[in-house]
């Protein structure tokens, strides 16, 4: 921008030079003077140059009043041509402009009228006029011709320059046009010229309506051009207007696609990442097997949305961490139909329900829900349902963790001519490496549904049913009275154990050692459910290190899923449990799982899961003995829960949940015991903070509260992970220091009076609390949790009389108590 500017700058300089050397040397002698004839020409001149037209395309305007100026350079001298031409460019200026113009403006036109009015006195006297004969006519076209340039390519070359436009198309946009008008002007000169030989010149002042009629005609072209360019630009607007409203329709077309597909993957809790691949490998497929545009456009939205029948599906089904039992499945095959029928709805342009129906019939007959095969299944269904089976073995589902690539292609590839189409297997199968990669590049008033609807066609699904273990052989009627029997006792035992546990540890060990000669298992864990995740709380047995790490968010996995639906599980796959398995692990150990959840009073509150080797490990038998005595185990767990709540709460402080008077004297006696013995070094802050009754007298005890609540967990912050932190009454508070140097004391204490500050901010708006702190060292004041308390609490007390600021408080932290304000 900066350099047009400049080039433009460069450009109207050299023109306003060269006008004013073109202007000053004298043109000629003064022919006549002001004579009376040049007058009436100068004041015709003037009065048509008030007769302005406005340029299309630019801010220049053009007159009629070079009429005149080419009668001048007739009937005048070049002087008085030259004085006609600048004195009609300043009024054309000047008069009703719509904007005063700059004197640089001024001064680039009237310059490129002197260079004009050269070039056609040039061409007026040229030797090509005289070798054309000579006549007036010629040299008066060659004249105008030469005028016309002159005059008109200076502002077309600025207009270029500034605008970063073609001088040519400028040139013959903006002026080319009145061209005609001035060979028509020649025309009425050369007549004029007759008339004055003949009449005399005064006969010239009968000129002034031909110059109108000329300006009328100017300006009835000038408002066709302007009334045919707002018809083009209205045209090209409603043109914009509709390509802007399809390009609007089909971008909401898109996104109610979208957003389908997101309300699809919110109820199967697939990844959208699924949708796109599969989205992305069908489209490919499709496009190599010469699918029209319009397939291509069904397949497109039928990738997106081919489950959206799942809609009306439970969730406890769709999110089943195990397998389905044949009930669920009979509900699960209702989803093609459902989403056909609601897919009819939109209204697509092109056949996405007829794909989506299909989606699950087999290439030999044995799909849902219509039993097609081989061609009769449309051909978007059959890539469809090739691809989504790919890519969902490719991926993690709630029953089963994700399979290698290669061997989901595999799997896939084994059901070439069975469950799918040959050449869709055969082409997936050349292309899903080049295709994976290519999708991880892009990161890449209704009728009622059928939701009741019974499909009488379809087999297992891919996960299979639910089944039990095989049992052992039982065919001998004695062995089945002697296993009631022992379950009969081992029930007994184990329901009168758990009513005599109340603590948890108790409780649950007998849990273990009872339930396992019930259920045999490799690993067991009880987990707790809290604040929307499961902790385990208990685990005995194989992988017990990492099933006691496992923190489970209700829904998740194997265990989260029983929490949240309070249904069973049998025979899950272990390998769901969130964080069980992580990328390292090429194969899980445990491999089925029977899960129930722990009903207490105030709903669940647990979940118990017994974890096998073996795949499909469990019997319905185990489920059943499981689910049955679930209620009590429920209540006795619930039971433990609140034991250890009560237990807690005796230690604990009720406000701060800081450890209180009683925990902090247990806790100090045995690290004071524990020191004696290894030799270390235990030092006591007792902590004061000063003025905290004027926080309750103006702001409020429940004030007060915040300030104790937020200071306490200030000190977790200040505190290390073993120090014991507790509130010893009132506005008191202990930090137990184990191991901790002296030259370290100095800067907790400076922690605990910056944290004191912010509180006081944080709650008051104010800085009003600061913090008083004692200190006492074991074995140097003492050797009983009494004295180093009452030590340090005596310092405490004494620092806060004297008011000592925190400089001196550093210096002064071996000797005595300090105050830090």
């Amino acid at each position: 921008m900066k350099s047009s500017r400049g080039l433009a700058s460069a450009f109207i300089s050299l023109v306003t030079v060269v006008g004013l050397l073109a202007a000053l040397p004298p043109l000629g002698t003064v022919n006549g003077g002001f004579s009376a004839r040049f007058i009436a020409y100068l004041l015709l001149a003037l009065l048509s140059s008030g007769l302005k037209v406005t340029l299309p395309g630019v801010t220049g305007t053009l007159s009629v009043s070079f009429l005149f100026i080419l009668a001048g350079m007739v009937e005048l001298g070049p002087f008085q041509t030259l004085a006609l031409g600048i004195g009609s460019a300043l009024v054309q200026i000047y008069w009703r402009a719509k904007k005063r113009p700059a004197v640089y403006q001024v001064l680039f036109n009237l310059a490129a009228i002197a260079i004009a009015l050269r070039f056609a006195e040039a061409a007026f006297n040229s030797s090509i006029a005289a070798a054309l004969g000579g006549s007036l006519p010629v040299r008066l076209l060659l004249a105008t011709t030469a005028y016309f340039i002159g005059n008109t390519v200076p502002i077309a070359g600025a207009i270029s320059i500034t605008e970063k436009r073609s001088l040519a198309r400028v040139w013959r946009e903006c002026y080319f046009w009145a061209f005609p008008y001035y060979i028509l002007g020649a025309t009425l000169v050369c007549f004029l010229h007759w008339v004055n030989q003949n009449l005399g010149w005064e006969f010239s002042i009968l000129a002034m309506p031909v110059a109108w009629v000329v300006y009328r005609s100017y300006r009835l072209y000038i408002g066709r051009l302007e009334t045919e360019k707002e018809r083009v630009e209205l045209e090209k607007e409603r043109v914009e207007l509709e390509k802007t409203h399809v390009e609007e329709i089909n971008a909401l077309h898109i996104r109610t696609i979208e957003t389908l597909a997101l309300a699809i993957e919110a109820k199967d809790q697939t990844t959208h990442g699924h949708l796109r691949r599969v989205q992305r490998y069908a489209l490919a497929i499709g496009t190599e097997m010469g699918l029209a545009e319009a397939e291509l456009n069904a397949l497109r939205a039928a990738a997106l949305l081919h489950d959206i029948g799942k809609l009306a599906i439970p969730e406890h089904i769709i999110t089943k961490p195990g397998k389905l039992t044949p009930q669920e499945f009979e509900k699960m095959k209702i989803h093609p139909v459902v989403g056909a029928e609601i897919l009819e709805r939109v209204n697509f342009p092109y056949p996405v329900a007829p794909i989506v129906r299909a989606h699950h019939d087999r290439w030999d007959g044995n799909g849902y829900p219509l039993g097609l095969a081989g061609e009769e299944i449309p051909l978007g269904a059959r890539i469809l349902s090739a691809v989504d089976c790919l890519d969902a073995l490719a991926s993690d589902r709630p029953y089963r963790r994700a399979l290698p690539l290669d061997e989901a292609m595999a799997v896939v590839q084994g059901q070439s001519g069975k469950g799918y189409d040959p050449q869709v297997v055969e082409i997936l199968g050349r292309r899903y490496r080049q295709l994976e990669e290519e999708a991880i590049s892009l990161n890449t008033a209704a009728a009622k549904l059928s939701v009741d609807a019974r499909i009488e066609r379809g087999k297992a699904p891919a996960a299979g049913f639910e089944s039990a273990a095989v049992a052992e052989h039982r065919d001998d009627f004695r062995s089945q009275i002697a296993a009631a029997g022992r379950e009969a006792q081992y029930t007994r035992e184990l329901l009168s154990e758990l009513g005599n546990s109340l603590g948890m540890s108790d409780m649950l060990s007998a849990l273990s050692s009872r339930l396992t000669q019930l259920i045999p298992c490799d690993s067991i864990a009880v987990y707790e459910s809290k604040d929307d995740l499961l902790r385990a709380v208990y685990v005995d047995g194989r992988d017990r290190m990492l099933f006691s790490s496992l923190q489970i968010p209700l829904g998740e996995g194997l265990s989260g899923w029983v929490a949240k639906f309070g249904m069973p599980v049998l025979n899950g796959n272990p390998s769901v449990e969130p964080g069980y398995l992580n990328d390292s692990t090429k194969f899980s150990v445990l491999r089925s799982a029977l899960s129930v959840p722990l009903a207490g009073l105030e709903g669940t509150v647990g979940v118990l899961t017994l974890y096998r080797a073996d795949a499909d490990a469990f019997a319905p038998d185990h489920l059943r003995i499981l689910s049955g005595m679930s209620s009590k185990i429920g209540l006795s767990f619930e039971n433990a829960l609140r034991y250890r709540a009560l237990e807690a709460s005796a230690t604990t402080d009720y406000l701060t949940g800081l450890n209180n008077t009683r925990a902090l004297f247990e806790r100090l006696n045995h690290e004071i015991s524990r020191c004696e013995r290894q030799g270390e070094p235990l030092t006591i802050m007792v902590c004061d903070l000063d003025r905290f009754k004027e926080v309750n007298d103006r702001f409020g005890h429940n004030a007060g509260n915040r300030v104790l609540q937020a200071f306490a967990k200030g000190l977790a912050r200040i505190g290390r992970d073993y120090d014991v932190t507790a509130r010893f009454g009132g506005d008191e508070f202990v930090l137990v220091l184990l191991g901790m140097k002296t030259d370290a004391v100095g800067e907790k204490i400076l922690a605990l009076s910056t944290l004191a500050s912010e509180v006081s901010r944080m709650v008051c708006g104010e800085d009003i609390i600061s913090a008083s702190v004692g200190v006492a060292s074991f074995p140097k004041d003492g050797h009983s949790a009494d004295a180093l308390l009452e030590e340090a609490d005596r310092r405490m007390y004494a620092s806060k009389r004297r008011g000592n600021r925190s400089r001196q408080v550093l210096q002064e932290t071996e000797e005595d108590a300090v105050q830090i304000h």
